[in-house]
C-alpha cells in the first residue's frame, strides 16, 4: 500500500446536507478522490446545483432529495442506493438543525423536538440503514459531523449542544458494535466553520474577531478544511480509526 493513500476509487458515498457548506465540501474532496457521491438534503435545486458543478469538474455524483428527520424518507433514500448500486462505501452524517438560538429556559417544545428528530434520530437512524448495507459487503465507513459544542456547549445553543454530545457517544458505541463486519465509525467535531448554519456566529467583525481572540489560530474555519479530515477517515489512511472523534477547532478547546 502507499505511503499516502487517500483514494476512494470505485466507492459510493452517501453525504447528508450536501447542498452547502461543510456536506458540500465533502461531497466534493470525496469526488476528487474518485468516489461516486449521492448528495442528499431536504431540496432538491440545491443538490442539482451541486451535482452540476461536480460533474463538470470530472467527478460523478447523484443528487437525491431526503429529509434527514425523515424516517421514511430515509428508508427509501437507501432502497434507492441499493437498487441502483447495490452498496455503500461511505455515510457521512452531516444534516443539522438549530431552528433555536437563545436561553434554555425559553426554548418552545416544537424546536426541541425538532433538533433532536434530526440531529439525533436522524443521525441513528442513517447508520442503521447504512450498517444494513455495509454489513452484507464485510466492509464500510460511517462519519458524523458532530460539533464541540457537543465536548463543552456555548452560550444559547443547550439543545443543540446535548444532540452533539449524544452523537459523539453514539459513535462510540455503533463503533464497537459494527467493527466485527468491517466497519469504522467515527466522528468529526468542527468549532465555528464559515457557512450559511454558522452564520449567526459569524455575521459581523465583530463576532468574527471575537471568536478570533479566543482561538489559537486566531481564526474561524473553512469547509474544506474539514472535508480534509472526512477524506483521511474515509480512506485506507485511516484503516485503524473507529470510534475516534477529530476535534478540528482551531485550538479553542485546548
Amino acid at each position: 500500500m502507499p505511503i499516502l493513500d487517500f483514494s476512494l476509487t470505485d466507492q459510493v458515498a452517501l453525504v447528508t446536507g450536501a447542498s452547502r457548506g461543510i456536506g458540500e465540501a465533502i461531497a466534493r474532496g470525496f469526488a476528487e478522490q474518485g468516489a461516486t457521491v449521492v448528495l442528499a438534503s431536504r431540496k432538491q435545486e440545491g443538490l442539482d446545483q451541486v451535482a452540476e458543478s461536480i460533474e463538470a469538474d470530472g467527478g460523478r455524483a447523484v443528487p437525491i432529495a431526503c429529509h434527514a428527520g425523515n424516517v421514511e424518507q430515509i428508508v427509501g433514500l437507501f432502497e434507492r442506493i441499493e437498487s441502483e448500486f447495490g452498496r455503500l462505501d461511505i455515510l457521512v452524517n452531516n444534516a443539522a438543525t438549530n431552528p433555536y438560538f437563545g436561553p434554555a429556559i425559553d426554548m418552545p417544545e416544537w424546536a426541541f423536538d425538532k433538533t433532536l428528530e434530526v440531529n439525533l434520530k436522524g443521525y441513528f437512524v442513517h447508520i442503521q440503514q447504512a450498517a444494513r448495507l455495509m454489513k452484507q459487503q464485510g466492509s464500510g465507513n460511517v462519519i458524523s459531523v458532530a460539533s464541540i459544542a457537543g465536548l463543552r456547549p456555548g452560550p444559547n445553543e443547550l439543545t443543540y449542544a446535548l444532540t452533539k454530545a449524544a452523537v459523539l457517544n453514539m459513535t462510540r458505541g455503533w463503533a464497537k458494535e459494527l467493527g466485527r463486519y468491517g466497519i469504522r465509525v467515527n466522528a468529526i467535531a468542527p468549532g465555528v466553520v464559515e457557512t450559511y448554519f454558522a452564520s449567526v456566529l459569524v455575521d459581523s467583525e465583530e463576532k468574527r474577531q471575537a471568536i478570533a481572540s479566543r482561538t489559537p489560530v486566531g481564526r474561524h474555519a473553512q469547509p474544506n478544511e474539514i472535508a480534509g479530515a472526512a477524506v483521511f477517515l474515509a480512506s485506507k489512511m485511516g484503516s485503524y480509526v473507529t470510534g475516534a472523534t477529530i476535534v478540528m477547532d482551531g485550538g479553542s478547546s485546548a
